[in-house]
């Protein structure tokens, strides 16, 4: 059994622990083969599996494989790594959920007819598709999507029914046409005509719509950009959708490939709902980094930069921010994209939708299309957008914020636990060791040598003679003890320094000193010594 610690965000205290076998690997990778890329799980073993160095050999594969599934993007955000990392919080069968929600709706709305469940065409978990027919009219196909409200959900529940409804009144150009929906106080509805083409997404990887999310997009089999005046008609029609919902005040912030349908040479928007569901967006996790990216127009925009990459090179970029771009077809493709994902634009922020148009890859783009927009949105409701908005945008920079604190702390934890570090700090330690000893060896002469001079000359004051300079302390080496005092003189003779005293001199530098005192131990000789005579009172007197 393998003890696997997990965690959600940037907090601590959202973590958990559970208990997997191998055989739980096998099975989640089992189950993941549909994606047909080829992920590292360590192989059986039937024989030694049980000795110690074996389990740790396989514990740190174990890890590697986690490490693969958690840092892709499409693999990490799927029901089943879910269910595997966190089976508390995704053990609710949402199919089911939606069967019911589906089913009521049905006993309302009797001319709508399900024909199968599209399962796993999408990649949410709380999102199901269903395909459906009119029953009086059998062959036209449509597209029933059921989804659960989100973290963003800020209208109230008579906001967000009503803006739902007013969906399928929107009428433009490059907007998909919703044919019906409806919301309460848990979930929407919206009914779509089903397109056999499939996405912008099925056309860059090459898939079949029908097809599960995993195995459309996780590892195509052939990588392939679009042709360059695909790229520029395909990038004006969106722009010019994005430019049209930001001065109508619709949020949105969900735009990716696979929410693009194609119609004939016209790319149409998708999913209008998911703002006012409160849904996550399919890049958060990588504009939650960024904390310039904190208006949904900057998400958008963020956005549209990914759809662009994957249009150019049939792939999404490897790392984010993007540090050079392969060939492109034009050099003003990857002038765009230098505006978007690179880091210096990460720092600075992002264009505008209507500098985005001005650019050379873009003006000269002519729309056929002369279908007018339309899309009333009354007063009332669109301060209720602009709040929500507003909301939206504040969680996200709060977000941001927290991500951003993490990050400083991790990398100052990571600076200070590194072994450059670890050394750097033994040597500070080391030389302040030796500058303290040194301080206090010096302290300590300094005592010893007044205490000496006040006991010599009868002074207060430590009075310090030309002839005799006290000796400098050196750290780290044994004090010299000072020489006993003078024998006492006979009364007759009168005290030392007491008629004429000495005037307290300046103390002499510290290496003159050293080098007089040094002089005078070499150069003294015995033989210029006067003799003298002691007279010893020590002997006992008898009267």
């Amino acid at each position: 059994e393998y003890i696997i610690r997990v965690q959600r965000g940037v907090s601590a205290e959202n973590s958990w622990q559970i208990v997997r076998r191998y055989s739980d690997f096998d099975l989640l990778n089992n189950s993941l083969q549909i994606s047909t890329l080829s992920l590292p799980l360590p192989p059986k073993k039937l024989i030694g599996n049980m000795e110690r160095e074996f389990i740790a050999e396989r514990q740190k594969g174990l890890q590697a494989y986690l490490d693969v599934i958690t840092t892709h993007h499409i693999l990490s955000n799927c029901e089943l790594v879910k269910k595997f990392l966190d089976p508390n919080s995704y053990s609710v069968n949402y199919t089911e959920i939606a069967l019911q929600h589906v089913s009521m709706f049905f006993r309302s709305e009797p001319k709508w007819e399900v024909v199968e469940p599209l399962k796993d065409i999408g990649w949410r978990i709380r999102k199901k598709y269903f395909l459906m027919k009119i029953k009086n009219q059998p062959k036209e196909r449509l597209m029933l999507s059921w989804a659960d409200l989100g973290p963003d959900k800020y209208l109230s529940d008579k906001d967000l029914q009503y803006a739902v409804k007013l969906l399928s009144s929107c009428s433009h150009p490059y907007i998909y046409k919703i044919t019906f929906a409806t919301a309460n106080e848990s979930s929407a509805l919206v009914i779509r005509p089903f397109s056999e083409k499939g996405t912008l997404k099925d056309l860059i990887y090459k898939a079949k719509p029908k097809d599960p999310f995993l195995k459309k997009y996780c590892n195509p089999k052939k990588i392939q950009g679009l042709e360059l005046q695909q790229i520029k008609t395909y990038g004006r029609q969106i722009l010019e959708v994005l430019k049209f919902l930001h001065e109508k005040g619709f949020p949105y912030g969900h735009l990716h490939s696979a929410n693009v349908m194609l119609d004939g040479d016209t790319c149409k928007l998708l999913d209008l709902e998911n703002s006012l569901l409160g849904l996550p967006s399919f890049y958060r996790s990588y504009f939650s980094q960024f904390r310039k990216i904190n208006t949904l127009e900057g998400v958008d925009v963020y956005c549209f930069g990914h759809l662009l990459y994957e249009m150019t090179y049939g792939r999404p970029p490897d790392t984010i921010p993007v540090d050079s771009f392969p060939p492109a077809p034009s050099v003003f493709v990857v002038s765009v994209l230098e505006s978007i994902l690179t880091c210096e634009a990460m720092k600075n922020g992002m264009p505008t939708v209507s500098r985005l148009l001005q650019m050379p890859l873009f003006s000269d783009v002519l729309l056929t299309n002369s279908e007018k927009p339309q899309f009333k949105i009354p007063t009332k409701l669109k301060e209720a957008l602009k709040t929500s908005k507003e909301c939206i945008e504040k969680r996200l920079t709060e977000e941001q914020k927290l991500i951003h604190q993490h990050r400083r702390l991790t990398r100052a934890q990571s600076h200070h636990g590194s072994e450059e570090e670890k050394k750097k700090r033994k040597i500070l330690a080391r030389k302040k060791s030796k500058r303290s000893a040194y301080e206090s060896g010096e302290e300590h002469s300094a005592k010893y040598s007044n205490s000496n001079n006040s006991a010599g000359s009868g002074a207060s004051s430590p009075l310090t003679s030309p002839s005799s300079p006290t000796p400098p302390s050196t750290a780290g080496a044994s004090l010299i003890p000072p020489a006993p005092p003078p024998p006492p003189l006979p009364p007759a003779a009168p005290p030392p320094n007491t008629e004429v005293p000495t005037q307290p001199s300046p103390q002499p530098d510290v290496s003159a000193s050293r080098g007089a005192l040094l002089s005078s131990i070499q150069n003294f000789q015995k033989g210029t010594l006067k003799k003298t005579q002691t007279c010893d009172y020590s002997a006992p007197r008898i009267s």
